[in-house]
This record gives C-alpha cells, structure tokens and sequence, in this order.
C-alpha cells in the first residue's frame, strides 16, 4: 500500500510540473482523424497500393507501455478499437517536447499526430510529430494491466478490467452484438418493442421476493418489478398482437453463479399463438443470434461443445423427474405426501413450500445439471404455474416449458391463461396454500394485480408467451460459467474501509 501511494503521490507532483509549465492536462476535446483499428487497417491498403497515402493521422488512446532508449522512445498506445506503437524521437519532438514525455506515465490518455510507417521488425509503427496531453492518469494501472486477474477486483473494478483484459471488452462487445441480434431477429418476425413501467404499485408475474421503496410526493410503496410479464399481457389486451421488452428485473434474492439481484430479461408475447409456437420461435432465435454474433451454432461451454441448431430435444417434465430422481410425482397428490417421499431420499426440504416448489426441487437438483445440449422440458403440474393455460386433454397440468442449455435454465414459455374468472381462482388458490405455510408480506408470494385482472376482464386474446434470460444466453454463447462475468457490474457486497 505504501508503493501505491508513493506512485500516487510521484503522480501527483508531475501533474502540478505541467500545470507549472502552462500545459493543461485536461484538456475539452481532442480532434482525432481514425482509431488506432482505422489506421492499422489504412496501411494495409496504402501498402496493398489500394489507396494513397495520407500526409498525417491523429490518434487518441490510453499510453499502456513506455520504453525509453536514449533519443529515442517507444510506447504502445490503445484506444477502444486496437493498439498501435509509436516512435517518438528527440529529433523530430525537439528537447522541450522530448522531455515532456518524462512526464507520462502509463495509463495517461494523450493524442498524437504523425505518419505510419513499418519497423524493421515488420510492426506498423506511428513516427509522432507532435502529441498532445488528454488526460494524467493518478492512479497506477495494476502492474500487469495487460492480464488483470484478481477475480475480485476484476468485478468491483470493471473499469480497471476493461483496460486490462482484452478478452473483457471483447466480451461486452458480443454482450452488445448478442442484444442487438435479438432484438433484430422480433423485429424482422413483426414484433414491437416496448418500455414498461420498473416501479409498480403491484410488482407480479412470478413467484419472487421484492425490492420496496417509497415515493416521497405520492407517499406510496413501490415496488422495483419482477418481470414484465403483466403490462405486456396488457398491451395484448390493447391491441399490440406482437410484442416485446428487454428489460431490467429485480429480485431480492441470493447470489449465484447463475443468478443476480438485478439481471436482463427478454419477454416477448404473441397474440394467437401457444406454447408450440414459443418453442419455434426461440430456437429460431437463439440460432439467429448465434450464426450472427458466433458465426456457428456450437458453442464452447466450459468441457462441453453444445450443438444450437434446431430442433431441439422435448420432454415431459414427469418423464425427466421420474428418470433422473426415481419419482413420479403424480403418485403424490400434495405437498405433505410428496415433502415426505423426499425426506425419505435423505433430501434436507423446506417445510414451508408447497407441492410445486418441492418439484421444483427436484427439476434443479436432479434434472437441470444434465441438460446441456438444448432441452425443452415440457407440461408442468398447475401448482407450478397459475398464469398458463391447463394442458388439452389433462387439467392437473398447464402448457409450459422450460429451457435448459449448459445445465442453466435459459427460458420460461407459458400458453397464456385469458380466463380472468379461473385466473382469480388460480392466484386465490396459491395465496392460500402460501399463508397455510406461513409465507405472508414481502416474502416469495404471487401478488394479486386487480388492475391486470380487469384488463383480462376486457378480453385478451390466445397468447403464447416466451421469458428468456439474456445473462445466461450470454453465458452459453460466450462460454462463460459466471453471470457475474457477463454483468459489467455485478452486485457486490459492499467492502468496508
């Protein structure tokens, strides 16, 4: 810590030295010509005799290495596109500007002006005729800023991780490319996109623990939303046939490898279609955005190579309990039975959930690590889902699935309830099951949304309606075992001093 601050304070003194000498050294702006990607890629097309030369670029990026040899230096530049050397010389700078470069230190921001040429070591090189002080960077950059790897500091820092790893910014690009391919691809099938309100009197649509506020001049609690599942089914309601949001939802939940306090959903609802329909859609989906962004339908994750391309694997929900764990959960009519054959497995078990939460277990603990390539599980018990529609030809189940790529649940689709009558009776039904075990308040309760009720009350009509985890699709098309890796700022615990 003490060299750190020595660092720090040696910083210092060279910014109070160029304030001396009359240099701003932060500076408004700075006019630069290409990136440091554009000029690269423009020698290349000077050297291929496809274009002439020009008399002389301005580049602007972050100093990330210094390397002095007597009149003459070397330092690496990098802006967000590419990194380029530079070739700065005392000849060309004169003394007063040679010995300014004394004053930069790694991590300084500056812009330079000068013409490419190739070293003999075949680098494409800037020879810098003048360069300009951007910004003077206090703090040090770790000293292996090409390979930052303090998990830790890699996510409370993000910053310090994008300047350092390459591979991290590489990363959020296709983050970036990933979401826009998505929202591309329901565009082009004739879907709208939306905004929908995060701050909700009524926060429903799944089965979660809440974040409350209080809004000062309406003196009321709010809360921040779970989904977006309910003011989407409205715009059904309105008119909206096919439509979409990629938004972000909070839960008040633990923290995992697999989950976030705050996290991107896609909900995308289609007027007339069911669950069928959302099975085809989001394998058409996720391939698009995988030959887009990818440019495959495989995808490395961790040991595994997983295959994208459609069609993907069905399975009824009982059929994959009933391998996996020994099970068949229809044989338990109710929570006690089915809490009871559990315990008998040596399974520790809440005694406060119900019937659907208890196969809920089972799906996590038995089922979901061996789903890695693509699955579709299928045709879940009604408990487990009071906003889809009951399974034609079995009432003791709803139409839904879920998808699991990776071992990871990805998405959630539901043949929409459009009942208001037994969609009132459904939420009564849960509420009572949830207070018979004592779950009351802001615990993980459905909430009753009257106002989205009486818009079904209006009439919506057959909806299929998809969720899709935008995290953890990154997650899998990227390879990566953390969401916390995919977050540009994860949720941490807060360090004391």
């Amino acid at each position: 810590m003490a060299r750190l601050e020595q660092i720090a304070r040696q910083r210092l003194e060279k910014l109070e030295r160029l304030r001396e000498r009359g240099i701003e050294p932060y500076p408004h702006s700075y006019r630069r010509t290409h990136t440091c990607k554009e000029a690269l890629e423009l020698f290349r097309q000077v050297e291929a005799g496809k274009l002439s030369s020009p008399p002389e670029l301005r580049l602007a990026g972050r100093v990330t290495a210094i390397r002095f040899m007597g009149k003459v230096a070397f330092f690496d530049l990098r802006d967000g596109s590419e990194k380029i050397q530079l070739f700065l010389t005392r000849e060309r700078l004169g003394d007063s500007g040679y010995e300014l470069l004394r004053q930069l230190d790694i991590g300084d921001i500056i812009g330079v002006t000068g013409s490419l040429f190739r070293t003999k070591t075949g680098e494409v090189t800037l020879d810098v005729a003048d360069f300009t002080i951007l910004c003077k960077s206090l703090q040090p950059l770790p000293e292996k800023w090409h390979g930052l790897v303090d998990v830790e500091k890699r996510y409370r820092r993000r910053y310090l991780d994008l300047i350092a790893n390459q591979e991290t910014r590489s990363l959020f690009a296709a983050r970036s490319r990933i979401v826009s391919a998505v929202r591309e691809f329901l565009v082009q099938r004739g879907f709208i996109e939306v905004e929908t309100p995060v701050l909700q009197p009524v926060a429903g649509g799944a089965l979660a623990r809440r974040f409350k506020t209080h809004h000062e001049a309406l003196d009321e609690e709010l809360y921040l939303r779970i989904a977006l599942e309910l003011h989407l089914k409205r715009l059904v309601v309105g008119g909206f046939d096919k439509v979409f949001e990629i938004g972000r939802v909070f839960r008040n939940e633990g923290i995992s490898t697999k989950h976030n306090p705050e996290f991107t959903m896609l909900e995308a609802y289609e007027a007339y279609a069911d669950y069928t329909d959302m099975m085809r859609l989001v394998e058409d989906m996720v391939c698009y955005v995988a030959t887009t962004v990818v440019g495959s339908t495989r995808a490395e994750f961790g040991d595994e190579t997983i295959d994208l391309s459609p069609p993907w694997r069905r399975w009824t929900l009982r059929e994959a309990v009933k391998e996996k764990s020994g099970i068949d959960f229809e044989d338990y009519p109710n929570a006690d039975s089915l809490r009871r054959r559990m315990e008998e497995m040596g399974m520790e078990v809440d005694p406060t959930k119900d019937r659907g939460r208890l196969v809920d277990d089972l799906i996590s603990t038995f089922v979901e690590p061996s789903l890695v390539q693509p699955t579709f599980l299928v045709d879940y018990p009604v408990e487990m889902s009071p906003l889809a529609k009951r399974k034609r030809g079995n009432p003791g189940m709803v139409e839904r699935f879920e998808l699991f790529i990776g071992g990871i649940e990805i998405a959630n689709a539901f043949t929409e309830l459009n009942d208001p009558l037994e969609q009132r009776e459904r939420f009564r039904q849960q509420q009572e099951a949830q207070a018979s075990v004592g779950l009351v308040g802001e615990a993980e309760t459905e909430v009753i949304d009257e106002d989205f009720l009486l818009a079904l009350e209006y009439g919506m009509p057959p909806t299929g309606g998809l969720g899709v985890g935008i995290d953890r699709l990154v997650m899998v098309l990227c390879g990566k075992q953390s969401i916390r890796e995919v977050i540009l700022f994860p949720q941490l615990k807060t360090k004391g001093d």
